[in-house]
């Protein structure tokens, strides 16, 4: 049996943590190492945008220590991310590249949406718990240093995942003067963070049943809930006694108690205070604390492609349903969408030898039909700037800055001229292949959304055919299609420059 080791490590905000994990297709993969060291990164990155030299030589120092791990277990493969301290950083290519000539290892920045989309798996890898407990409405709370992920699931469907800056530290940071003079701290976390969560509860909890809340991370269940029954279910009942002898306690007290260092210690109270707030929100019945971390998620993750494993849950539908979830409050239609979407997929699904393409790139092939027309809700006249401007602005779960900038380029070119590379280079730094890439998808949408100008839904089937250098889409409608045919000849012009293959468009003989 063929055992692979891989290393996840996680530089975070408030410690730098590996774990090496054993992967092989008979047990999928098992834990055999953890290791942390306490370093408040985000201290120096929430509130100034720079590491000081004395912390990059202490990050280059551990993950040293990491590397000499890795060795001595045979491990090669490995992932190394930074999280939302380095994502605040004003420099962080520059140290990036010094850790990479220090240590040998690659370090990629993760942004908020690929940070909780890799711990939600770590979640989704302890399958039958997770498929069990989103069966009802369910919140899933990530509280990191830096900031705070709420998802929501109805019927096993992810609703909707939104991101807000009220991360332990970052919170503890912004209140640390005003901490000095408060006898109730924890009232003080919560005037704080009062206004986000009004707000979140007024755009996304109308109508919602949540029933059960699952904690991310393990800060909870490293401290006050390490002691829980096994499968660290509780009641919400038992998670509000907790937090009764918890929230005036200072941090020496808690450190003590709990045998952890103050300054770990500190950010007890303010998760406790994020979680309770909005567990009183949701009026969940029941929490889970898996106790899993990002570590976790990246070695699922890792497993998962290398197909060490098979997920029983679709991610991928999770990233479709999200960003479906994006059009629908932007008003978009859902019959044009659908309908565009089964074209542009018919003609992508038919020119595999040609575009080269693969799952991935369909994936965001989907999503820019999902979200085409959502600039419409702020202008009708301007439509595809707006559209990329909010998908710009909008993180979508599993998808990388990189990725949404595809997506949102392949739309803004959707309707207007598109820019050749020497001048887009310039304007957005995207690199050859990220530019062929938003090419080809936008002359696929051009073509599926110039299909159902009317938004009639005319063409009730497409059939795709390559033959050579040839691709003939034989198109079925019973209805008049004349405006579709007549907007589609400047489509067919950019097509065929992009693919380098002429395009043949016949319409179904009746009988």
């Amino acid at each position: 049996m063929a055992v692979t080791t891989f290393a996840a490590i996680d530089i975070g905000s408030y410690e730098v943590s590996m774990k090496i994990f054993e992967l092989s297709k008979k047990i999928g993969f098992r834990e055999v190492n953890d290791v942390r060291y306490r370093l408040e990164i985000g201290t120096g990155a929430y509130s100034c945008g720079t590491l000081d030299m004395d912390t990059v030589d202490t990050i280059c120092e551990i993950l040293g220590d990491f590397k000499r791990m890795m060795a001595e277990f045979g491990t090669t493969e490995y992932r190394a991310c930074a999280t939302s301290a380095f994502r605040e950083l004003r420099n962080p290519i520059i140290v990036i590249e010094q850790i990479f000539q220090r240590t040998g290892l690659r370090v990629e920045i993760l942004s908020n949406a690929e940070q909780h989309f890799l711990g939600y798996k770590s979640i989704a890898a302890i399958e039958n718990g997770f498929k069990k407990m989103i069966q009802k409405g369910t919140a899933i709370l990530d509280v990191g240093g830096g900031s705070l992920q709420v998802s929501l699931f109805d019927k096993d469907a992810l609703v909707t995942t939104q991101s807000l800056k009220m991360g332990s530290l970052r919170v503890r940071e912004r209140l640390r003067e005003l901490e000095k003079t408060s006898t109730h701290y924890d009232q003080l976390v919560e005037e704080f963070i009062r206004n986000d969560l009004i707000s979140f509860q007024r755009l996304y909890l109308k109508d919602r049943d949540i029933k059960n809340v699952i904690l991310m991370g393990d800060l909870l269940t490293d401290t006050i809930f390490r002691e829980e029954r096994q499968d660290n279910i509780i009641t919400k009942e038992e998670f509000m006694n907790r937090y009764e002898v918890t929230a005036n306690k200072s941090e020496q007290v808690l450190a003590e108690e709990m045998g952890i260092d103050p300054e770990y210690a500190n950010l007890i109270v303010p998760t406790m205070v994020i979680c309770k707030n909005f567990i009183d929100l949701f009026h969940a019945e029941y929490l889970w604390m898996p106790g899993v971390s990002l570590l976790d998620g990246i070695a699922y993750d890792f497993a998962e492609k290398k197909k060490f494993i098979k997920s029983a849950h679709n991610f991928e539908n999770d990233i479709l349903v999200a960003s479906k979830n994006i059009a629908k409050r932007y008003s978009t239609g859902k019959n044009h969408i659908q309908g565009t979407t089964d074209l542009a997929l018919a003609i992508f699904d038919s020119m595999k030898k040609i575009h080269g393409m693969g799952s991935r790139e369909r994936l965001l092939l989907q999503i820019a039909v999902q979200l085409h027309d959502c600039g419409k809700y702020i202008s009708m006249g301007d439509v595809a700037e707006c559209s990329y401007r909010i998908i710009m602005a909008t993180e979508i779960i599993g998808l990388s800055t990189e990725e949404r900038q595809i997506i949102a380029s392949a739309v803004r070119y959707n309707t207007t001229e598109f820019v050749y590379y020497d001048k887009f280079e310039g304007e957005t730094g995207v690199d050859k292949g990220r530019y062929l890439m938003i090419a080809k998808l936008a002359a696929i949408l051009r073509l599926a959304n110039a299909m159902d100008r009317s938004h009639y839904q005319k063409v009730k089937g497409l059939k795709a055919v390559l033959k050579d250098r040839e691709l003939a889409l034989v198109i079925d409608s019973d209805q008049d299609i004349s405006l579709e045919l007549g907007l589609l000849k400047d489509k067919v012009e950019f097509f065929e420059e992009v693919f380098g293959i002429r395009l043949v468009l016949r319409r179904k003989r009746k009988m």
